[in-house]
């Protein structure tokens, strides 16, 4: 239910960057014209890039092969127009600034100051937290089921959901390794990876949101009920990364996707006896309060803190409280099975 939130709003916040076709920095004439000339000769003031001095083939014309760096430094480089977007936007900003007036947003973000290479070190940090979040949880119930929960015939857990949960927790690892990837590198590769990663653990929460909250134990039905959604969260992937990425369409999707598991979840909070119901009603309200963040956006606080990025830090402690209540649910059943089989 968590990354219900997650995915949605990230989604319609990179919808907000990618339909902006010139935000009030890029369309700035002394910006333009620090760009174009950057492109020309490579340099911004003092400041040169030799990845804007190439040949033909794409290497450097002042640095033959064997003086390049190795791959694995290679990664904190950017391409030459990356570059002169970056600095001639600080050059920018720092005479703003000098004349009393705020940040504004350069090609629908905010001006970020790198730190080793990453584009939004922030949100880097706290997806990278989120992800060690769920790692924690997953092991955590890993461990619950197995070594201190009665197994069945010495060898199978008694709660019926367990691999759903085993296969919710890497696909959250997945997506959030990739959002993190995402944020340190905004390219056509990285954003595609982040979307796809996201939109299939949002099908799937759904559909882990529809099979715990029915209660559907018999193979045979999970299969029909699994097989359309997994068939159309499938195409919706293909569709997004080999034909066209219609951000329209795809915060269309995701946002169906994310309302209809959160109404599931705590229409089944409210209407079943589970002891641990109010973590659910805890993650949806403060949840949908961290929202806020995202609604009142702000420049990022020393080029470093915006508001998404605090938004992802309200996620950190909200993941903790989620894997708690799925913990407690695998108590919740196992203990109602025991007492069944004796």
């Amino acid at each position: 239910m968590l990354d219900g939130y997650a995915v949605a709003f990230l989604l319609m916040l990179s919808l907000s960057v990618e339909v902006i076709d010139a935000s009030a920095g890029d369309a700035d004439p002394h910006y333009r014209i620090c760009v174009s000339q950057c492109k020309e000769s490579g340099c911004v003031g003092e400041r040169c890039f030799p990845n804007c001095k190439l040949s033909s083939d794409g290497e450097p014309i002042d640095r033959p092969w064997y003086m390049q760096e190795p791959l694995y430094l290679k990664w904190k480089e950017w391409d030459c127009q990356s570059d002169c977007r970056y600095y001639c936007m600080l050059d920018r900003e720092k005479e703003k600034e000098l004349l009393n007036q705020g940040p504004v947003k350069y090609h629908g973000k905010w001006p970020f100051s790198r730190i080793y290479g990453m584009q939004e070190p922030a949100s880097v940090a706290f997806s990278a937290l989120n992800l060690a979040m769920h790692f924690h949880g997953w092991v955590s119930f890993f461990i619950l089921l197995y070594y201190k929960l009665p197994l069945e015939d010495g060898k199978k857990a008694y709660y019926e959901y367990a691999g759903l949960w085993h296969i919710y927790g890497l696909l959250s690892l997945n997506s959030w390794f990739w959002s993190a990837i995402f944020h340190s590198r905004d390219v056509d590769l990285t954003e595609k990876l982040d979307y796809s990663s996201a939109v299939v653990l949002l099908g799937y929460s759904l559909l882990v949101a529809i099979l715990r909250s029915f209660n559907i134990r018999d193979e045979a039905t999970r299969v029909m009920v699994a097989a359309p959604l997994i068939a159309f969260i499938t195409t919706h992937v293909m569709f997004i990364n080999f034909y066209t990425l219609d951000y329209g369409w795809n915060m269309t999707v995701c946002v169906v996707i994310a309302v209809t598991q959160l109404a599931i979840w705590a229409v089944w909070a409210g209407v079943s006896r589970h002891p641990s119901r109010w973590k659910l009603w805890l993650v949806v309200f403060a949840g949908g309060l961290a929202m806020l963040l995202e609604i009142y956006d702000f420049p990022p606080y020393e080029g470093l803190l915006d508001a998404h990025a605090l938004w992802h830090a309200t996620t950190i402690p909200l993941t903790y409280i989620w894997w708690s209540f799925i913990r407690d649910d695998a108590e919740f059943r196992t203990s109602n099975l025991v007492k069944k089989a004796k």
